[in-house]
């Protein structure tokens, strides 16, 4: 088997990708900062070590020998930054990268997969046209985004140097919010912790209360399943020549506001007591945006294959199975 390290792999889409590659056939190492991962890779097949990237010499505990594939999730991220630390940002997406840019030279990997942010093209979210796969990289100027968008940018400019230099395989994958069940359901905006606005819209309709559409009801968003982006992750490993270069990660449809609240309570309300849907137009719009992801589809064969209301009932059982109860803990853990 061919043997893919996984640095992020405590992590949401970490987790998952590992689990993914391992289905697919191949070796996994998954690698995360938490000294222990309480055996849950272990069941899987995976063997997991304990790395911190921004330290050079902790690299020491990796493998040296028969490295085909590294996919890098590791990063600091907004959403999980209590107060604003820029220099996290600079430590982990830039220092902790080049550290694993060193490590797959040394190696000889084949391919280096990134994640890429949608922050990169910001400056493109608000209108129903598809953005491109090469749109060019930018950071939005002044809010929380702001340096973590630099600090993935510089990333990504590592990773195409280091591809020339050294002659292994790029993708960059750019993200938008992954859509993905973890027992966790707050994060950070501004560096204040609040839970996030789908969840809190969940465990509104599991009581079957009513709901409200804020704004703009027609705006929509690619709403993108974590089991497509994996999809997309282990395609860049096993693609035989697959190109480098950008693939958005996408589903390239947009799902309008009230087509999410309306499958929110389809799935998840009360059939004899569902939630009321209300309107607030004079309340904020949603940002829009749909992918586009023409390069995904005609260069790795990328089909995604969660519409939404396949989302949302595949998130319904995750929720109910809670399968990395082992490594995140439980829903009862962080909501009382």
């Amino acid at each position: 088997m061919k043997r893919i390290i996984v640095f992020g792999a405590t992590g949401t889409v970490g987790a998952y990708a590992s689990l993914r590659l391992r289905k697919d056939g191949f070796e996994v190492v998954a690698v995360g900062s938490r000294a222990s991962d309480n055996g849950f890779f272990a069941r899987h097949g995976i063997e997991y070590l304990s790395v911190d990237i921004r330290r050079k010499d902790a690299f020491r505990a990796l493998p040296k020998e028969n490295i085909y594939g590294i996919v890098q999730l590791a990063a600091m991220l907004p959403a999980r930054m209590k107060g604003y630390d820029p220099q996290a940002y600079i430590d982990i997406n830039v220092t902790g990268m080049l550290n694993v840019l060193e490590y797959a030279a040394g190696v000889s990997a084949e391919r280096v997969l990134y994640s890429q942010s949608i922050s990169d093209v910001a400056s493109l979210v608000g209108t129903t046209v598809p953005i491109p796969e090469d749109s060019p990289s930018g950071f939005p100027e002044n809010n929380d985004h702001s340096v973590y968008a630099i600090a993935k940018n510089a990333a990504s400019d590592l990773l195409r140097h280091y591809s020339a230099r050294y002659g292994f395989g790029h993708y960059i994958l750019r993200f938008p919010n992954i859509y993905l069940y973890h027992p966790n359901p707050y994060y950070y905006v501004d560096g204040v912790k609040r839970m996030e606005g789908y969840r809190q819209m969940i465990y509104m309709a599991l009581k079957g209360e009513p709901i409200s559409i804020w704004g703009d009801p027609s705006r929509v968003r690619d709403m993108v399943y974590v089991k497509d982006c994996t999809q997309l992750i282990s395609l860049c490993m096993s693609v035989e020549n697959a190109p480098s270069g950008v693939y958005n990660v996408g589903t390239g449809v947009g799902t309008s506001m009230e087509d999410q609240i309306r499958g929110i309570v389809e799935v998840f309300s009360p059939k004899d007591h569902p939630s009321p849907i209300l309107y607030a137009p004079d309340k904020p719009d949603a940002p829009q945006y749909i992918f586009d992801i023409t390069k995904g589809r005609t260069l790795l064969g990328y089909r995604p294959m969660y519409g939404y209301l396949d989302y949302l009932r595949d998130f319904k059982e995750e929720m109910l199975e809670e399968r990395f109860a082992l490594l995140w803990g439980k829903e009862k853990d962080y909501v009382l």
